[in-house]
C-alpha cells in the first residue's frame, strides 16, 4: 500500500511539473513537423530588448484631438505621432490599444499588456512603485508612464526626448491637416457649361454610377470635391487619383496601386465601394438621405457616422436624418461628445465631413441645375446643439 501511494505522488508532482513547464515554456511546431520550445519572458520581465526582439511596441492612451484619433485611415494626434517617431526609432512598430479612462491605462502597463501609456498623467495618478514617469513632458507636471520595472524603456524614452519635439510635432500635425498637402491641380467644375459637359469623365461616371444607384452628376459632384478632377492627385495620407481612394480600401476593393491613377480603374473601384457602404447604410430607408450618409462615411469613416447615429438616438433626434445626424457628428469634436458611453470610435475631425456632405450637395444642385434647399453646414462655426426630445418628436416624425 506505501508503494502505491509512492508511485501515487510522484505521478502528481510529475504531472505538476509538466503542468508549469508548458506554462513558462511556448511550444512551436516548425514547418517540416518538429516540435520546439521557447520560453517566453514574464510580462514582469517584458524590457526594451523583448520589444525590439518582439518587432511591436504597444501603446494605451485616451481618444482625443491631442492623443490619438482616427482620420482617413490614419492615426493622428500629437501623443500618438511622438510614440510613433519613438517606435521608428527603435525599429519596431507601434500598435494603438485605446482604453476608456487612466485607470484602464495604468492596469495595462501594470498587468504588461501595455509597455507605454502614451498620455500625459499628473504626477497624482502614480501609486506607490506601480508606474515610472518619462519621455514627454508638459512643465514636468505630466508625463508619459511604462511600469515601473520596466528601466531601460524609460530610460530609452527620456535619451530620445526632447523639450521642443511636442512643439514641433504639433506644427507638422497641423501642416498634414492643411489643404496645401494635397498634391493636385485645379480644374474648373465645368468643362462647358453651355453644352452641360462636366469633365472629360462624363462618360465613365455614367457607366460606373448605377453599380451604386447613384446619378451620374452625383459622383462628378463627389469627384470635384475628392480631386478636382485631377487623376494624378495624392493626399499625404495616401489617398489617390479621381476618387482619392486610399491603398488599403484599394487593396479591399482589388484596385492594383498600378492603376490607381488611371481614370477608370479608379472610378470603378470608388463606384463598388459606394455600393459597399450604400448596403451598410441599408437601414436608412429614404434613397436621398441615404446617399448623405454614404457620403460622409466615404469621407470620415462609417464606425464614426455609427456614432454620430447613436448620439442623435440618444439626445432624442431623428436617426434616419442626414441633417440631425449631423448636428450630433459636431459633437464628436468636444470630450461630451467624444467620450459619451454611447460613442464606441471616439474623437473625429466633424466640420470636415459635415463639410464634404454640403460641398458636394451644393455642387450636385449646381450640376443639375436645381436650386438647393437649406442643408446643415459646419461654415456657422459649429454651433449645432442636440436636438431636443419633445421639439424632435414633434418636427422630425418619421414614417417608413
Amino acid at each position: 500500500m506505501k508503494h502505491i501511494n509512492y508511485y501515487i505522488a510522484l505521478a502528481v508532482l510529475c504531472f505538476l511539473v509538466s503542468c508549469k513547464q508548458e506554462k513558462e515554456e511556448h511550444r512551436v511546431v516548425t514547418p517540416w513537423g518538429e516540435v520546439q520550445t521557447d520560453s517566453l519572458p514574464s510580462t514582469e520581465d517584458f524590457t526594451l530588448s523583448d520589444i525590439v526582439s518582439n518587432g511591436e511596441l504597444i501603446m494605451v492612451t485616451l481618444s482625443g484631438p491631442e492623443t490619438y484619433y482616427d482620420y482617413h485611415g490614419r492615426g493622428m494626434g500629437a501623443q500618438f505621432l511622438l510614440c510613433e517617431k519613438f517606435a521608428q526609432s527603435i525599429g519596431v512598430s507601434l500598435r494603438v490599444e485605446l482604453c476608456k479612462d487612466t485607470m484602464e491605462m495604468v492596469r495595462k502597463v501594470k498587468d504588461g499588456e501595455a509597455d507605454v501609456i502614451a498620455y500625459l498623467l499628473p504626477d497624482s495618478i502614480a501609486s506607490g512603485d506601480s508606474l515610472r514617469f518619462c519621455g514627454t513632458s508638459l512643465k514636468n507636471e505630466q508625463q508619459w508612464a511604462v511600469s515601473a520595472s520596466n528601466k531601460d524603456l524609460a530610460d530609452a524614452l527620456d535619451k530620445w526626448y526632447k523639450p521642443n519635439m511636442l512643439d514641433e510635432i504639433k506644427a507638422e500635425e497641423r501642416r498634414l491637416l492643411s489643404t496645401a498637402t494635397v498634391k493636385r491641380h485645379v480644374f474648373s467644375p465645368f468643362l462647358n457649361r453651355s453644352t452641360g459637359t462636366i469633365s472629360k469623365y462624363d462618360d465613365l461616371f455614367r457607366k460606373y454610377a448605377p453599380l451604386a444607384r447613384w446619378d451620374w452628376r452625383l459622383m462628378a459632384a463627389q469627384c470635384y470635391q475628392e480631386s478636382c478632377f485631377d487623376p494624378n492627385a495624392r493626399s499625404w495620407a495616401g489617398a489617390r487619383g479621381l476618387m482619392q481612394i486610399m491603398p488599403g480600401t484599394a487593396a479591399h476593393l482589388g484596385l492594383s496601386m498600378a492603376d490607381i491613377h488611371s481614370p477608370e480603374p479608379n472610378i470603378q473601384a470608388a463606384a463598388r465601394y459606394l455600393q459597399e457602404l450604400s448596403n451598410a447604410f441599408r437601414d436608412i430607408p429614404n434613397v436621398n438621405e441615404r446617399q448623405n450618409f454614404v457620403l460622409a462615411a466615404y469621407n470620415g469613416g462609417s464606425f464614426h457616422v455609427r456614432d454620430a447615429i447613436a448620439l442623435t438616438r440618444k439626445h432624442g433626434g431623428n436617426p434616419q436624418r442626414w441633417g440631425d445626424v449631423a448636428r450630433n457628428m459636431l459633437l464628436l469634436r468636444e470630450p461630451a461628445g467624444y467620450q459619451d458611453p454611447v460613442v464606441k470610435h471616439g474623437y473625429m475631425r466633424a466640420n470636415e465631413t459635415v463639410d464634404y456632405v454640403d460641398k458636394i450637395r451644393a455642387r450636385y444642385a449646381q450640376y443639375r441645375g436645381v436650386p438647393m434647399g437649406k442643408l446643415p453646414s459646419a461654415s456657422g462655426g459649429g454651433k449645432y446643439s442636440p436636438v431636443e426630445p419633445r421639439k424632435a418628436k414633434r418636427k422630425n416624425k418619421y414614417h417608413v
